[in-house]
């Protein structure tokens, strides 16, 4: 079997992070600098799930061409992860598959479901302290999770979206990123820090202590990863987050003061 030199594999991660979330840390970066000039972060605010029309069956249309389109760079992964030779042939069982290399499968549902309910409240309690510590120092904007109209659709979509952002980042940062850098020959530290930096980056948009949060995440997920080779706690973790926070604040943010 040929094996990609670490020059074409380079190439083939510029590619992914360009389509992806390289280019989120890019406009992230943008929209932080265009911010900070205009005021001060804690008078700056940051919308997760904006409305895209007026008009509600083409603000739903918009909404899941956004996260349908968002998949492909996770397929694009899959597909360079896949040992296309292995699989054709059919040695190896499953070995060839890039769903069994990353653990992102349904192969042990109990674990993966309790180690992903731990790590959501391991990791969403003390993300609540971060986010007022920053907007009480001033480096945090107002967050936003959702400025959806209430339709019907508007739960399940929410829903979807938090699906999408935990599959999209913890397949691409922290399976593929993970798998790729070794390949580079970068120790486990280092890959763990370069997983970790790039998805504080692509939330700085929110403000430095968001940044911080996403930086600390990063890490535990990484290390986690490198334990146990499985993305599908981390997926499960981070929709769980999502979840929570796009759907409630939604239902629930104008009651308690925040919509």
């Amino acid at each position: 079997m040929l094996v990609p030199s670490r020059r074409r594999l380079r190439f083939e991660v510029w590619i992914v992070l360009g389509l992806s979330l390289g280019q989120s840390a890019v406009y992230s970066v943008v929209q932080l600098l265009d911010k900070m000039t205009r005021a001060p972060l804690a008078e700056g605010t940051s919308t997760l799930n904006r409305s895209q029309s007026t008009r509600e069956y083409f603000d739903l249309t918009y909404q899941l061409l956004d996260i349908l389109f968002a998949l492909v760079p996770v397929l694009l992964v899959l597909y360079f992860l896949t040992d296309h030779r292995q699989a054709a042939s059919g040695e190896g069982g499953n070995t060839g598959s890039a769903f069994h290399k990353l653990g992102f499968n349904f192969a042990r549902p109990g674990r993966d479901l309790l180690q992903g309910l731990g790590l959501a409240a391991l990791i969403g309690v003390p993300s609540l302290g971060l986010y007022a510590a920053g907007r009480a120092l001033g480096i945090t904007t107002a967050i936003i999770p959702s400025a959806l109209d209430a339709y019907w659709w508007t739960v399940p979509v929410l829903i979807l979206s938090a699906m999408r952002h935990a599959v999209v980042e913890e397949v691409i940062v922290v399976g593929y990123l993970m798998n790729r850098f070794g390949k580079f020959g970068w120790s486990i530290p280092l890959s763990i820090l370069a997983s970790s930096l790039l998805r504080g980056t692509y939330h700085l948009y929110q403000g430095f202590g968001p940044f911080i949060g996403n930086v600390v995440m990063g890490i535990v997920f990484a290390w986690l990863y490198t334990r146990t080779r499985r993305v599908m706690p981390l997926v499960i973790a981070h929709a769980l987050l999502d979840i929570v926070a796009f759907v409630g604040f939604s239902l629930f943010g104008k009651a308690v003061g925040l919509g």
